[in-house]
């Protein structure tokens, strides 16, 4: 089924190619566009081919509304697409220094980038690399052919220090990608390594917190319209975790930028993640700084009592924030030893998976991250969270020690490690008054975002060792609150989450999804996804397993008794511990509290304000 879902959406796409150019007559003759489908407050359709095919399929008519005036997706009269207007070699000559006000960049290369070697798509291109001042490298990748007038964005992961441009996330089969209908870029967010030293320099600690991105869409813009002779139509944002923190950034800051956005384990609570979670989780395992209490070995057994506690039949729990299962439940008794085939947890085992489930918190309990690992993680957590052996490292321990020695203080702090984290409200005063203002896109007002036509796609895997998915919940839930209601919220945002899928994808549950072109049918044909079909795809690329996932707060249950590895067995049923979440948090989701930095007469000067 979910193969055929695949040729069908690819068909659709070459039936737009060809009727382009009709479409947009018929367009410019009514004066139509498409208006938002109306979205009440009930449960999402019940799967089926039409649903899901829906989901994630483009429309055989092309939109004629843009964000600038140029038609997208209207080729100049054959399935070719747009045809360039310079040559890449002229390109590369090209003057654009004065291209954007404010923004001085130039073009370092441009060359031929064969079909064969184009990692998002059998599509030529014309490779294009630059610099933004001061040093933010980018490269953007242009069709040659095929190019139907829209402008890609991707995110990065970690702390950036690399371009990414060879692969797009939660786009699986998304054929407008492979088959080069977007003109595609990237940036290195302003440094080129991945740690966290770059920080010391204000102005790259800012190109990397809020605007590198800002800088980037202006100029790719400016060189797609060079290259093209011709704006670019609607442009897009596609990120996970670092990258899906831009994507919220970009949403939060620059409204008016995107007009669709992907946003994937977003990272935006990035001062509080990155200090008090990960640290947290680094002093659960190593408990009163000795060896760890768990290791990797300890994984499998562990998620085995998980999934029997949380009554899972499949392997996946379909709602784990609904399970509460205690892993005292398995506590060894006086005298036993664990075995594999009588597996039990010692005292200070059964400690640090407590800790672990319930998230960091201050003296008083208050959370000071607004979220944990949910059950039904744990083989996920190997290396992040777990290491391989009791006196080995984590990545959790990594990522807490860049962020404490070189981002969150005004000068560096080299010496410090996880060890150093304090769980106290004056600690978590202290540090997210230094980082939050730069760093964080927690600001939850989307009402500007809405009100240029925006659309926002978030999704989270549950079984995340990373960025715990309950945190992205509450943004959600917050974004609702300041927006007035969930049908005024569903109208422009939606969240979507992804059973047993570990942090940006793999884990136990169906990984491989689409919605970069749900995406673009609901900025161009008005179509909000009720779900997004998701599969398990072993490496010679069969499907195994299909299942849909909905809306929050819905979870996609079998209630009908069929198959678990097939989508018609699912229908949406309300999670009541999703819709009902209420975190006790010391932080808050507010807005206010975003600050830009600026040279003033030689000083470097922090001022309130998101741009």
């Amino acid at each position: 089924m979910a193969t055929l879902f695949r040729r069908q959406r690819r068909h659709r796409w070459a039936s737009a190619t060809l009727m382009a150019a009709l479409a947009t007559t018929l367009a410019l003759v009514t004066g139509g566009s498409s208006a938002l489908a109306g979205v009440a407050d009930t449960a999402p359709s019940t799967p089926s081919s039409t649903v899901t095919t829906t989901a994630a399929t483009v429309s055989d008519s092309a939109s004629t509304g843009t964000s600038d005036g140029a038609a997208s997706r209207a080729p100049d009269g054959a399935s070719g697409g747009i045809a360039p207007a310079l040559s890449c070699a002229d390109l590369g000559s090209e003057d654009l220094a004065s291209a954007v006000p404010g923004v001085p960049f130039e073009i370092t290369s441009a060359t031929g980038m064969a079909a064969g070697s184009n990692t998002l798509g059998a599509w030529a291109a014309c490779d294009v690399k630059g610099v933004i001042a001061p040093q933010i490298h980018f490269e953007i990748r242009l069709p040659e052919t095929g190019w139907q007038g829209d402008y890609l964005q991707l995110g990065c992961g970690g702390l950036c220090g690399s371009v990414n441009t060879g692969s797009a996330p939660a786009s699986a089969g998304c054929v407008p990608l492979t088959d080069g209908a977007f003109a595609v870029a990237s940036s290195d967010e302003g440094h080129y390594q991945g740690g966290g030293l770059f920080s010391t320099d204000p102005t790259l600690r800012a190109d990397f917190g809020y605007q590198s991105d800002h800088l980037l869409v202006q100029t790719a813009k400016a060189v797609v319209k060079a290259y093209y002779g011709r704006p670019a139509g609607h442009a897009y944002f596609d990120g996970c975790s670092q990258g899906g923190h831009q994507a919220l950034t970009e949403a939060q800051r620059y409204p008016t930028d995107f007009d669709g956005v992907v946003a994937g384990a977003p990272a935006n609570n990035f001062t509080a993640l990155n200090t008090f979670s990960h640290a947290w989780t680094a002093q659960s395992v190593f408990l009163d700084g000795g060896p760890a209490t768990i290791t990797t070995a300890d994984l499998a057994p562990l998620h085995t009592a998980v999934l029997k506690g949380c009554g899972a039949t499949d392997g996946i729990i379909a709602d784990p924030l609904s399970c509460t299962w205690d892993p005292g439940a398995i506590k060894c008794r006086a005298g036993q030893a664990s075995t594999a085939a009588d597996y039990c947890l010692t005292e200070d085992q059964v400690t640090t998976v407590r800790r672990i489930y319930g998230g960091p918190t201050d003296e008083h309990g208050r959370l000071l991250y607004p979220g944990y690992q949910l059950r039904g993680s744990e083989p996920n957590w190997a290396g992040i969270i777990v290491p391989a052996t009791a006196d080995g490292t984590t990545g959790d321990m990594n990522f807490v020690r860049e962020t404490i020695r070189y981002q969150v203080y005004d000068s560096p702090r080299p010496a410090l490690t996880y060890k150093d984290v304090e769980f106290t409200e004056a600690s978590y005063k202290r540090i997210m008054r230094a980082g939050e203002g730069m760093y964080d896109a927690t600001d939850p007002d989307l009402r500007a975002f809405k009100a240029a036509g925006g659309k926002l796609i978030l999704w989270h895997g549950l079984g995340d060792q990373h960025i715990p998915a309950v945190g992205t919940m509450a943004y959600y839930r917050a974004v609702q609150k300041a927006t007035g209601s969930v049908a005024t919220t569903e109208d422009f945002a939606r969240l979507f989450l992804l059973p047993g899928v570990a942090h940006c994808g793999g884990g136990q549950g169906p990984n491989s999804f689409d919605a970069l072109t749900a995406l673009v049918d609901w900025v161009t044909e008005g179509r909000a996804p009720d779900s997004l079909p998701t599969e398990s795809v072993d490496g010679s690329g069969n499907v195994t397993a299909a299942r849909p996932v909905y809306p929050f707060p819905y979870v996609a249950e079998n209630t009908t008794g069929g198959p678990a590895d097939e989508a018609d067995s699912y229908r949406p049923v309300r999670s009541a511990a999703e819709a009902n979440l209420a975190l006790r948090w010391l932080g808050s989701f507010r807005s206010g509290y975003e600050t830009v930095g600026n040279w003033v007469d030689g000083r470097w000067v922090v001022t309130k304000g998101k741009a």
